[in-house]
């Protein structure tokens, strides 16, 4: 079998940009054989998680008209997808189902048609039953977090393999398709077990959070990696935290992938200037996938990738 190195040997000098693409993305992004053209880019914006607060960027949003403001820029920009934590108005995470109705019902009155993704991850130290309140609101899509990894500091983010497994029959029962959250190889391996067990159904979509402290880091070869853990026909979108977001974008519109961005992950736009809003995050990586040739998914386009209903 080929690898990929051996190929980039013997290609690099001769082929165009357009055959540069269509090698990555179908010996990195696809695999066993299947070859077809690279699905519209989804884009996710992550607008405020439950960490960063306004003394890391004074345009972090924690009310609900904040909330709501920043999902429009995002989804104006171009996102189809809400990653959606919310806050007190104080700043202080909640996993409140009242907050997040509330959220919820004004970010849809700005952008009926996008699709919102609550997390069950909450902020660190929350209980199961707090982690799980949006999911009794019955959403296209929620977060499940497969496995436990440090988180920074002395914060520990727990999720046992019994924990896994209740919040997966949740999303089951309430017709909500999971976004796979991993942080590192041993999460993906997790997801797999569980769904051979009929825990987590097919096709699974992945979210790899690349670069947090404690789990998988942002290079190239990571991304790489983790994408070829998955099964065939499985989706992905790629986190990258920090100073890992815009290199992971680039690596995961190659691929054929799709990408997240956002104040949860990220607060600058580049290098020493912090981003205006979420929308300036997304507008960059609309950019980024014009000049790779990747168009950009709508929210229905982005239901029909992803089998929703």
């Amino acid at each position: 079998m080929k690898t990929w190195g051996a190929i980039h040997q013997k290609s690099v000098k001769s082929i165009s940009v357009n055959s540069a693409l269509y090698v990555l993305y179908n010996v990195l992004g696809k695999r066993r054989g299947e070859v077809n053209a690279m699905e519209k880019l989804i884009i996710t914006a992550c607008i405020c998680g439950a960490e960063v607060t306004k003394e890391h960027n004074p345009a972090v949003p924690y009310t609900v008209e904040e909330i709501a403001k920043e999902a429009k820029s995002a989804y104006d920009a171009g996102a189809s997808i809400i990653h959606l934590h919310v806050r007190e108005d104080d700043g202080t995470p909640t996993q409140s189902k009242e907050r997040f109705e509330a959220c919820i019902n004004a970010i849809k009155e700005v952008c009926p048609d996008v699709i919102i993704q609550p997390s069950t991850g909450g902020a660190v130290g929350m209980s199961n039953e707090e982690r799980l309140a949006p999911t009794t609101l019955r959403p296209e899509m929620a977060t499940l977090d497969c496995g436990t990894c440090n988180f920074g500091g002395d914060e520990i983010f727990v999720n046992t393999e019994n924990m896994i497994i209740d919040f997966a029959n949740t999303m089951n029962e309430y017709g909500i398709k999971p976004e796979i959250e991993v942080f590192d190889k041993g999460m993906v391996d997790m997801a797999i077990r569980l769904h051979k067990k009929g825990y987590i159904k097919a096709p699974m979509h992945f979210d790899f959070v690349m670069g947090v402290n404690g789990g998988i880091s942002g290079e190239p070869r990571d991304l790489l990696f983790m994408a070829n853990s998955i099964p065939a026909g499985s989706t992905w979108t790629v986190s990258g935290v920090g100073r890992f977001e815009y290199p992971m974008v680039t690596m995961g519109i190659l691929m054929g992938g799709h990408v997240r961005v956002g104040f949860e992950d990220n607060v600058y736009i580049e290098k020493g200037k912090l981003a205006a809003s979420n929308g300036e995050m997304v507008e960059k990586v609309v950019r980024l996938a014009k000049e790779l040739g990747r168009p950009v998914a709508t929210p229905a386009e982005a239901r029909e990738i992803l089998g929703l209903k």
